[in-house]
């Protein structure tokens, strides 16, 4: 069964920017800490020095997704001394496309109303039924979002023609649970592509590594680095200096990709994965396949390796999980590189005996 919006919906918040240029955080539902509103402040673009305006951003931290849409207010609004104004939503679960909608519908209910009760009506109404309908304002049905939609709305054929031969690098960080930062000056494109990453690990749809919009603020690089592994994504260059926090790091703008010197011994490259890039390669150029038939290519190549991987475990007495034999994989004489990547692989996928 469905989660519920009960059990997903975290909050709704309003963030106002006043004709004095302050950005003030004026109301939520239910209760909020203070450290999430400092946080969600940071997010909404209308405490940004650049005056930029990001219509919609998202992201994690501490295992609850936020999603923002910002709207500028026109002058025929019920809202007089408010120039922009940002909604805010606080969830359990990945759904940018789900939430967009959501946050798109309050933030009309807000600029007709100019007050945030007919907004948490519609709130509650969604929170309790999973739906929401107005005449004007459009409807939504939370039951319209499924979310392996979400989790395949990014095109991996993009990052693959940006990438070519070197997307094998993103999908070896993956396979192995490594840090992954992605640095670009534009949060969109930051988003879009952090998004989509997780895909070329489509056996495991784990989308609680990605952490599409983080800032050098010490909490949240605290709350960053507890995770085992991940993709963060930011928007600031200086994060290439930051060496504790990544394995691979990415800079979307210029195309490149490095490793980490000490992420290095685990990403070595080899025959396997000269394979396995020009597979995803080949894949990704066949101007036939679709997305999601790229995503499958990918995927069959993974099984066929964990598979691989599987037949050198034994289950010892009294466990429940298989280990890896290391003699089995010894006598397989493999070249360095597979059997180093083997070694790892199996390390993050808890097949190691410690």
């Amino acid at each position: 069964m469905a989660e519920t919006e009960a059990q997903l919906l975290v909050g709704v918040g309003l963030i106002e920017k006043d004709t004095n240029g302050d950005a003030l955080w004026v109301w939520c539902y239910p209760s909020t800490t203070i450290e999430l509103r400092e946080l969600l402040l940071r997010k909404c673009c209308l405490t940004d020095e650049s005056n930029q305006l990001h219509t919609f951003v998202f992201g994690q931290y501490r295992l609850m997704w936020f999603y923002i849409t910002t709207m500028e207010v026109p002058d025929a609004s019920a809202l007089k001394k408010v120039t922009h104004f940002s909604i805010v939503l606080t969830t359990k679960d990945f759904n940018p496309e789900k939430y967009a909608a959501f946050t798109r519908i309050l933030c009309r209910i807000y600029l007709k109303y100019g007050n945030p009760v007919k907004m948490m009506e519609s709130y509650i109404s969604v929170l309790t039924k999973g739906i929401c309908q107005s005449e004007e304002n459009g409807s939504f049905l939370s039951k319209d979002f499924d979310v392996r939609k979400a989790y395949l709305a990014g095109s991996i054929k993009d990052i693959i023609s940006q990438f070519g031969m070197e997307t094998v690098i993103l999908y070896t960080a993956l396979m192995l649970k490594k840090r992954i930062v992605v640095f670009h000056p534009r949060i969109e494109a930051v988003q879009e592509f952090t998004r989509t990453l997780p895909v070329l690990v489509w056996h495991r749809q784990d989308w609680s590594i990605l952490h599409s919009y983080v800032h050098l603020n010490d909490d949240e690089l605290e709350a960053l680095k507890m995770c085992p592994g991940y993709i963060a994504g930011f928007i600031d260059s200086e994060v290439s200096n930051r060496l504790d926090l990544y394995d691979v790091y990415v800079n979307l703008a210029e195309s490149e990709i490095t490793i980490s010197q000490k992420a290095k011994e685990a990403m070595t490259m080899g025959k396997l994965h000269k394979e396995i890039g020009q597979l995803i390669v080949q894949s990704a150029e066949d101007p036939d396949r679709s997305n999601i038939q790229v995503v499958k290519d990918i995927s069959l190549k993974t099984k066929e390796i964990l598979t691989n991987l599987a037949s050198f475990t034994e289950v010892l007495p009294n466990d429940e999980k298989p280990s890896l034999n290391f003699e089995a994989v010894k006598q397989k004489r493999f070249p360095p590189a597979t059997e180093n990547f083997l070694y790892h692989l199996a390390a993050a996928e808890q097949m190691l005996k410690i």
